[in-house]
C-alpha cells in the first residue's frame, strides 16, 4: 500500500502527490489562471472575506500546502489549552474521562471497551469516573438503555457504598432516580419526571452556586439540591448506582453533547483545534462538490452536489488529495466524525429528495474509498454507523417522526454503497454494533411529549367482554355520543399509524439492502454475509436465554421479525416472478432435508427425537437409504469424544473461567457478553462457533445408490456453493428424500433466513406479544374503576359533599388515566398489533405447519425436525387468538377454517407420537390440544380432520392414564363431554360467580361445547376389544383413588395448622397442590360419568367378566366420596367455611354433582336389570349411607317410604338450590333416585334382620350376607358404628376379625405362602394389578380360603 508523504507520480492512496521535478507539468493541467481561481475558490476561509483576484497571491500545486498550514492554523494558546485539558481549573482526573474500572466501584459490573457504557450484574452495583470537578458548572449525559430501578448523579471519594446503599443514599452523594421519580441524598422526596429506555439525563452541577440539577431529553427537571458542601477536599464525581441487568452509557463529552446546557462546560472538552481544522477542511470539500472545470470556456461552473461528477480531471484529483491528507486522520476521532461529518451528511438528506441524498452519499462515500487508507475509513465508517445509531436510538419521539426519519434516510444512503455495505456486514453491523436498533420503534413512555395528544384528541377504550370470555356479546347497545368518539379515535389511530408505517418502510428498505445477493462483484454477496452473522446472532440469543445482558431485548426482536419478514416475501416473490416452477411465499415451507443433512447449525436446540449425536447414530440406516445420507463414523467418534471432554472438564479450569469473568467487588474489563449497556457497542469475535455437520460438495449427480459423505463445516467456511448449491449439488437441500419435490422453493438462501425467522419467534417475539397485552388490560382495569365511580357518584346522596368530592377526584385521576393509556394503547397496536403485524405472524404459522405436514411424511426422520416448529406452530396461533383482538379478530384472515384444520390434525397426530421423545414439547402439544377443544371454532376444526386420525386421537386419550402425563389427558376427555353431564353446563362454578376472573379468555372459562362426534368415536372404541374399557375404566378408578385420598390427606393437614393456636401460614403451593387434586377428582368423576353414559353395558352387562368388579370398584369410590362430603360438620366442611387463598373452587357443588351424575345413570336411566344389579352392589358395600343421598337435596334424615319429600333446609347444601345450573328433570332423577335406594334400603335392612336373628340364635356367629345395616355410618378410623342396637349383632365385635386393609368386612383369604390375610374382595381387587402382598411384598401364589374357628381348631388339634 503506498505510503503516505512519499514522492511519486498520483497513486489512489498518496497524497504527495508529485515530484519537484514534476510540479511544472502538474501545473500545466489547466492554466495558471483558471487554477488559480479553481484554488482559491476552493480553499476560500469560510471565516474570511474573499480576497480581490488583483491582490491575492497566485495559488498552484506548488505553494497550495503552505496556503493549507496558514488556512487551518489554529492559535498557539489554544493549542496549548487543548494540550493541557488535565490542567483545566476545577476539574481533576485526567482529560479522557471514562468510568473508573480499577478502584471507583462497589458490586459486580459489566463495563463496556471504552469504559462508558455498564450494565448492573448485583444488587445494586456502583461505580464512578476517573475525573472530578471542585470548582465551576459542568454537565455530563446519560443515555438510559433501560428504564429500571438506578439512581444518577454526583458523590465524593469519601462516599463508601454497598449492595444497599449506593449514589444519594449516603453523606455528600446525590441522585435523580427516574424509575422511582424522586430525588436522593440520605432521605428522598418526589422529584423530576419518568424516565425511559431512549432517555439521556443531563447532570449538570453548579459549584459557584452549589446547587445541583437534572434534565430529561433537554427539559429541565428543576434545582434537586442547593447548599453542596464545598471547600478544601471536597469534589465531586460523575456516579451510578444500578441495579441488576439495569444498564446506561456515558457521554462525559468524548461526543458532543445531545442537549448542551449554556454556562456548563462537559467533563470532557472538546477537541476544539481539530474540530476547527475539520470543519475548514469539510468546508473545501463542500467546495469541490459544488464547482466544476470547464477547461474548454476556461471558467467555473456551479454545480448542485447531486448532479456533481468525478470525471477523471486531474486538478480536481489533486485537490481532493490535498483536502484528505489532513482530513483523514481527523476522521477517525468520534468527535469529530459525530460532529463534522455526520453533520454534514445530514444536511445532504435533509436537502434533496432521497435520489439526490443518494447520489451525493455515494459521491462522498467513494470519495472516501479512494483518498483514505482503508483501515482511516473503516475507522470513519465504523464511528459514523455508531454515532447513527446512537442518535437513532436516544431520539426523542416527535409527532411526524422526523428525527427517526432523517437517520434511516442518511442509514439507508450509505448501506446503498456496496463497498461499504459489504464492510459494514462483515465488521460492523452484528459484531460491533447492536443493529437491530434500526428496526426498532420505541414507545413513548410520555405520551404529551410524542404529539399523540394533536394526534388522537379524542380518546376511547373498548368495553371488556363478559365473564362468559370472547364469544359473549356486550349487552349494552353503544350510544350515539360513544360511536362518535370511536370513530374519532380509530381516525387518529388511522393518523399515527400512517406516519409509522413511513419508518417501518424505510426500515424494511434497509433489511433489502443487507438481503441483496446480486452485489457479488468482487467479493461474496451481502446476503450470505449477513447469514453468517445473522446465524451467529441468533445461536448467541439461543445459548443465552435467562441471561439478560446477553440477550437482544424482546422488543427489538419483535420489530425485526416483522420487517425482516417483509423483506424476505419481496424476495422470494420475486424470485417466484422470474422462475414460474418455484413457489410464492404464500406457499412456503422449510424441506425437511434441512433439518438432517448439517447445512444449517440449530446449535444445541432440541430436535423431536433428542440430541442429534443419538439420532445420527439410532437413525443412520434411515439416512442412508431415505436421503442417500453415510454419516462418516469420524464424526460420530469426534461428536462422542466432544461429549465426553465436557463432562471430564477439570474442576481447576472450570472454576477458572468465572473468575477470569467475573471479579466479585469489582468490574469487568475482561470477556464480556455482546449485548451491552452501550446502545451501539459489543465486543468483536464474541461469538464461538459450534460445529456444523455440512456435506462434502459432490461434483456430478448421485445415482440412487450412491451415499453423500458428511463433514464437518463452521459457519464462517460456507460459501455461496454451500448454500445455494451449484449443477450437480443441491447445497442447502441435499438430501432430499423421496417425498419431496425436486423442484426448488426458491432459493436456497431465502430458506434460511426463514428457518431464522421462525427461530426468533421461539426465542423471545411470543414472550413480548404477550407482554404487550399488558397495556390493554391496563385500559380494561381503569376503564371498570372508572365505571364503578361513575355508579357510586350517581348513588351518592347529595348531602354527603366530602364523598362526593373525593368521588370527583378519583373520577379525574381515572379518567386522565385513560385517555393516557388508550393513546398509549393506540401505539401499541399500530407498531405491535396492526393487522399487518397479524398477518406476519398468521404467516408464520402457516409456513410451520406446512414444514410440519412435509416433515411427518419423511418417517422416523421427522424426529430430526427441531422442537421449535412444533412450539412456534402452537405459540403463534395462540398469540393470533389472544393477543390481536379486539381490534382484529383471526377469523378475518384468510384461509381462516383451514388452519385451524391442519393445527387440529397436527395436534391430534403428534401429541401421542413416538418419534417426539421431550418431556416439555409432549406437554405443550397436550396442553394445546387441550384448550382447543374448549372453543367452538377450534373444536369444529377437530371434527373436521379425517375419521382416521380423529379414532387414532380418541384411541390414544383412552390409552391407560399409568406412566404418562394422564391429568392433561383426562381434561381433554372432560372438555368433550362438559355440556352434556349432570349440572354441567355452568361456565364459573356458582359460588365463584361474584368474584372477578383473573383472566375471563381462560380456556377453562369458556361456554361449553361438547363434541358428540368424538363422544361417539370413545363410545365405539371402548365397545372394540375385551381389553381396552377395563384398562382404561382401571387406570381411572386407580387415579381417582390416589387424587381423592390425596385431598384428604391435604386438608386435614390444612385444618390441623388452622386450628393452631400459634400465628402460622400455610403453604400457597400445598393449597395450589390441594385444589388441584380435588379438580382431578371432580374431573376424574366426570369421565366416569360420560363412560357409564355412552357404554353403560361396560359396568352392568354382568356377562362380561371384567363388569362386576369395575362396578364394585365404582361403588366403594362413591360412598367414599360421598361420606367425606355430605357427613355433618366435617372436615371437608370446615375447610370450605375457610374460604382459603388458592382453595376457590373447592366446594361441595362440583364434586357432588358429578357423584349425582353417576348415580343418576346407573340407578335411573340404566335397563331394569342393570339398575337392580348396581343397586345391590351399591347397598352392598359396607360404606354406603343414605343419609349421604339425603344430603343432596337438603334432608337430614331419609324421608319414610311412600311419603313425599319435606321442603330442604335453607341452611344446608341442596341440588334443589341451584336451578340455573340443574333442570327441573334433573332434580326429578335425583328425587326417584333416592326413593328407589330408600325403598331398596328398607327391603335390605328386613332381609338382614331375619338374616341376622337366624344367626343369633345359633352357637357360633355366622354371616350369611357381607352387608351392614343401610343406617349404619362408619367412623373416623374407618370401624363400623351401629347406629340401630337392634341390629348391632350384625357386626364383628372384635377388630381382630376385620380385614386390615378395608375395616368393613371379616378376614376371609390367607395368602400363600407368606401368610398375611385379608378380606376375598380386597385380594381379588389387588390381584387384578398385582402380585405382591399387601404386607411383605412376597408374590402371592395362591388365596386360600380362611375360617377363624376352623383354624382355632386345627391350632389346639395340633397343640
Amino acid at each position: 500500500m503506498a505510503s503516505k508523504g512519499a514522492g511519486m507520480a498520483f497513486s489512489r492512496k498518496s497524497h504527495r502527490l508529485t515530484s519537484d521535478a514534476e510540479k511544472s507539468r502538474v501545473t500545466g493541467i489547466v492554466h495558471e489562471k483558471l487554477l488559480d481561481d479553481y484554488l482559491h475558490r476552493i480553499f476560500s476561509s469560510t471565516d474570511r472575506a474573499p480576497t480581490a483576484a488583483t491582490s491575492r497571491k497566485l495559488l498552484n500545486f506548488q505553494n497550495l500546502p503552505e496556503h493549507l498550514d496558514q488556512l487551518l492554523h489554529v492559535d498557539e494558546e489554544a493549542e496549548e489549552e487543548e494540550e493541557s485539558q488535565g490542567k483545566v481549573e476545577g476539574r481533576l482526573g485526567p482529560s479522557t474521562v471514562v468510568l473508573d474500572h480499577t478502584g471507583g466501584f462497589e458490586g459486580l459490573l459489566l463495563v463496556d471497551d471504552d469504559l462508558l457504557g455498564v450494565i448492573g450484574h448485583s444488587n445494586f452495583g456502583t461505580i464512578r469516573s476517573t475525573t472530578c470537578v471542585y470548582k465551576g458548572k459542568w454537565v455530563y449525559e446519560v443515555l438510559i438503555s433501560s428504564q429500571g430501578l438506578m439512581q444518577i448523579g454526583w458523590c465524593t471519594i469519601n462516599c463508601r457504598f454497598n449492595q444497599e446503599e449506593g449514589v444519594g443514599d449516603t453523606h455528600n452523594s446525590y441522585a435523580y432516580d427516574g424509575n422511582r421519580v424522586r430525588k436522593w441524598n440520605v432521605t428522598t422526596t418526589n422529584y423530576g419526571k419518568a424516565w425511559a429506555a431512549g432517555d439521556i439525563v443531563s447532570c449538570l452541577i453548579d459549584l459557584d452556586e452549589g446547587t445541583l440539577s437534572f434534565c430529561l431529553n433537554g427539559v429541565s427537571l428543576g434545582t434537586a439540591f442547593e447548599n453542596l458542601s464545598r471547600g478544601l477536599g471536597m469534589a465531586y464525581f460523575p456516579a451510578i448506582s444500578l441495579s441488576f441487568k439495569e444498564s446506561v452509557a456515558f457521554n462525559f463529552g468524548s461526543r458532543p453533547l445531545r442537549y448542551p446546557v449554556v454556562g456548563y462546560r462537559p467533563l470532557q472538552d472538546p477537541p476544539s483545534a481539530d474540530l476547527v481544522r475539520a470543519q475548514e477542511l469539510l468546508g473545501c470539500f463542500q467546495a469541490v462538490l459544488s464547482v466544476e472545470l470547464d477547461p474548454v470556456q476556461g471558467r467555473l461552473v456551479e454545480k448542485e452536489s447531486s448532479e456533481w461528477q468525478l470525471q477523471g480531471q486531474p486538478t480536481v484529483l489533486l485537490t481532493l488529495a490535498h483536502i484528505f491528507h489532513r482530513f483523514a486522520p481527523l476522521l477517525r476521532k468520534v468527535y469529530l466524525v459525530e460532529a463534522v461529518l455526520m453533520s454534514f451528511l445530514l444536511g445532504v438528506v435533509e436537502a434533496g429528495t432521497p435520489a439526490q441524498a443518494q447520489s451525493v452519499v455515494h459521491q462522498v462515500l467513494d470519495l472516501l474509498w479512494l483518498f483514505m487508507e482503508d483501515y482511516e475509513m473503516q475507522d470513519c465508517l465504523k464511528q459514523l454507523m455508531m454515532s447513527l445509531l446512537r442518535l437513532y436510538r436516544f431520539s426523542p419521539i416527535v409527532p411526524d417522526l422526523g428525527l427517526q426519519i432523517r437517520y434511516l434516510r442518511l442509514t439507508i444512503a450509505i448501506l446503498s454503497h456496496e463497498k461499504s455495505r459489504k464492510f459494514l456486514l462483515s465488521h460492523v453491523l452484528f459484531d460491533v454494533l447492536r443493529s437491530v436498533v434500526f428496526f426498532y420503534i420505541k414507545s413513548p413512555l410520555r405520551v404529551e411529549e410524542a404529539g399523540l395528544q394533536e394526534l388522537i384528541p379524542t380518546t376511547w377504550w373498548p368495553h371488556r367482554s363478559s365473564r362468559e370470555g370472547k364469544d359473549s356479546k356486550e349487552v349494552k347497545d353503544e350510544t350515539s355520543e360513544e360511536r362518535l368518539r370511536r370513530r374519532a379515535y380509530e381516525r387518529g389511530c388511522q393518523r399515527l399509524k400512517k406516519r409509522i408505517e413511513v419508518v417501518e418502510e424505510l426500515q424494511v428498505q434497509i433489511l433489502k439492502l443487507l438481503l441483496n445477493n446480486q452485489d457479488d462483484n468482487g467479493g461474496e454477496a451481502s446476503r450470505y454475509i449477513f447469514l453468517t452473522k445473522f446465524r451467529k446472532f441468533l445461536q448467541e440469543n439461543a445459548s443465552s436465554r435467562g441471561n439478560m445482558p446477553m440477550l437482544c431485548p424482546p422488543e427489538y426482536m419483535v420489530c425485526f421479525l416483522h420487517r425482516l419478514i417483509s423483506a424476505l416475501r419481496y424476495y422470494w416473490d420475486e424470485y417466484k416472478a422470474s422462475n414460474p416452477c418455484a413457489t410464492f411465499s404464500d406457499e412456503a415451507y422449510i424441506p425437511p432435508q434441512v433439518f438432517y443433512n448439517g447445512k444449517v447449525d440449530y446449535f444445541d436446540l432440541q430436535r423431536l427425537g433428542g440430541l442429534l449425536s443419538h439420532l445420527r447414530k439410532t437413525l443412520k440406516d434411515d439416512l442412508a437409504s431415505k436421503a442417500n445420507i453415510l454419516i462418516d463414523p469420524l464424526e460420530l467418534q469426534a461428536a462422542t469424544m466432544d461429549d465426553l471432554d465436557e463432562d471430564e472438564e477439570p474442576a481447576p479450569a472450570a472454576a477458572q473461567r468465572p473468575m477470569q469473568a467475573l471479579a466479585m467487588g469489582g468490574a469487568l474489563p475482561l470477556p464480556r457478553p455482546s449485548w451491552l449497556s452501550s446502545p451501539t457497542l459489543g465486543r468483536a469475535n464474541r461469538f464461538l462457533s459450534t460445529a456444523a455437520v455440512s456435506l462434502m460438495t459432490p461434483r456430478r449427480p448421485l445415482s440412487t445408490s450412491e451415499k453423500v459423505k458428511v463433514r464437518t463445516l463452521s459457519a464462517e467456511q460456507r460459501t455461496r456453493e454451500d448454500i445455494e448449491g451449484s449443477q450437480w449439488n443441491e447445497g442447502l437441500l441435499v438430501g432430499r428424500p423421496p417425498e419431496e419435490p425436486e423442484q426448488p422453493l426458491t432459493e436456497n438462501s431465502l430458506l434460511e433466513v426463514l428457518d431464522g425467522a421462525i427461530m426468533m419467534y421461539n426465542l423471545s417475539v411470543h414472550q413480548q406479544l404477550g407482554k404487550m397485552v399488558g397495556v390493554s388490560d391496563d385500559v380494561n382495569e381503569y376503564a371498570m374503576a372508572l365505571r364503578d365511580t361513575e355508579d357510586k357518584l350517581r348513588r351518592c346522596p347529595k348531602r354527603r359533599k366530602d364523598i362526593l368530592a373525593e368521588l370527583t377526584k378519583s373520577q379525574k385521576v381515572f379518567s386522565e388515566k385513560l385517555d393516557h393509556l388508550s393513546r398509549r394503547l393506540a401505539w401499541v397496536h399500530a407498531t405491535v398489533y396492526s393487522q399487518e403485524k397479524m398477518q406476519d405472524i398468521y404467516w408464520l404459522l402457516r409456513v410451520c405447519l406446512r414444514t410440519i405436514e412435509h416433515g411427518d411424511r419423511t418417517g422416523p426422520l421427522f424426529a430430526f425436525m427441531p422442537e421449535f416448529y412444533l412450539s412456534v406452530a402452537i405459540n403463534s396461533y395462540s398469540a393470533l387468538k389472544n393477543y390481536f383482538g379486539p381490534v382484529h379478530s383471526m377469523e378475518e384472515l384468510p384461509g381462516y377454517e383451514e388452519t385451524l384444520t391442519r393445527l387440529a390434525a397436527i395436534l391430534a397426530k403428534h401429541f401421542a407420537d413416538t418419534r417426539i421423545v421431550g418431556t416439555d414439547i409432549r406437554d405443550s402439544l397436550m396442553q394445546a390440544l387441550a384448550s382447543y377443544v374448549c372453543y367452538p371454532n377450534s373444536l369444529r376444526a377437530v371434527e373436521r380432520i379425517p375419521e382416521e386420525q380423529r379414532i387414532a386421537m380418541v384411541r390414544s386419550l383412552l390409552a391407560p392414564y399409568e406412566q404418562r402425563p394422564w391429568a392433561q389427558t383426562n381434561w381433554i376427555l372432560v372438555r368433550l363431554w362438559r355440556g352434556c353431564g349432570f349440572g354441567y353446563r355452568y361456565t364459573r362454578l356458582p359460588h365463584l360467580l361474584k368474584t372477578k376472573p383473573e383472566d375471563a379468555n381462560l380456556p377453562s372459562l369458556q361456554k361449553p361445547c361438547p363434541s358428540t362426534l368424538l363422544q361417539q368415536h370413545m363410545a365405539d372404541l371402548l365397545r372394540e376389544g375385551p381389553d381396552v374399557a377395563p384398562s382404561f375404566l382401571n387406570s381411572v378408578l386407580n387415579q381417582l383413588n390416589w387424587a381423592f385420598s390425596e385431598f384428604i390427606g391435604m386438608i386435614q393437614e390444612i385444618q390441623q395448622a388452622a386450628e393452631r393456636l400459634e400465628r402460622n401460614f400455610v403453604d400457597s403451593r400445598q393449597l395450589k397442590v390441594c385444589a388441584t387434586c380435588f379438580d382431578l377428582s371432580v374431573s376424574l368423576l366426570r369421565v366416569l360419568e360420560m363412560t357409564i353414559t355412552l357404554v353403560p353395558e361396560i359396568f352392568l352387562d354382568w356377562a362380561q367378566p371384567t363388569s362386576e368388579m369395575l362396578l364394585r370398584r365404582l361403588a366403594q369410590l362413591l360412598n367414599q366420596v360421598l361420606n367425606r362430603v355430605t357427613a355433618e360438620r366435617n372436615l371437608f366442611d370446615r375447610v370450605v367455611t375457610l374460604r382459603l387463598p388458592g382453595l376457590e373452587s373447592v366446594d361441595h357443588y362440583p364434586i357432588l354433582v358429578a357423584v349425582t351424575g353417576i348415580l343418576v345413570r346407573l340407578l335411573v336411566h340404566g335397563p331394569a336389570s342393570g339398575t337392580e344389579r348396581a343397586t345391590s352392589v351399591l347397598l352392598a358395600d359396607p360404606c354406603f349411607q343414605l343419609r349421604s343421598i339425603c344430603y343432596l337435596l337438603g334432608q337430614p334424615e331419609p324421608p319414610t317410604p311412600g311419603t313425599a319429600l319435606p321442603a330442604p333446609d335453607q341452611k344446608r347444601f341442596s341440588l334443589q338450590s341451584y336451578t340455573d345450573y340443574i333442570s327441573v328433570e334433573e332434580l326429578a332423577q335425583v328425587e326417584q333416585m333416592l326413593a328407589h335406594l330408600t325403598s331398596a334400603s328398607a327391603q335390605a335392612a328386613a332381609a338382614s334382620l331375619v338374616s341376622g336373628a337366624t344367626a343369633y340364635g345359633s352357637t357360633q356367629p355366622q354371616y350369611t350376607s357381607p352387608q351392614l345395616c343401610a343406617y349404619c355410618t362408619p367412623n373416623l378410623s374407618g370401624h363400623p358404628t351401629p347406629a340401630h342396637p337392634a341390629l348391632c349383632s350384625l357386626q364383628p365385635t372384635s377388630e381382630e376379625d376385620l380385614c386390615p386393609i378395608c375395616y368393613a368386612h371379616p378376614i376371609s383369604a390367607v395368602f400363600q405362602p407368606c401368610g398375611h390375610k385379608s378380606c376375598k374382595a380386597c385380594i381379588n381387587q389387588h390381584l387384578m394389578n398385582n402380585k405382591d402382598c399387601f404386607f411383605c411384598k412376597a408374590t402371592i401364589m395362591s388365596v386360600e380360603d380362611w375360617d377363624k374357628a376352623a383354624s382355632a381348631s386345627a391350632t389346639s388339634s395340633a397343640a
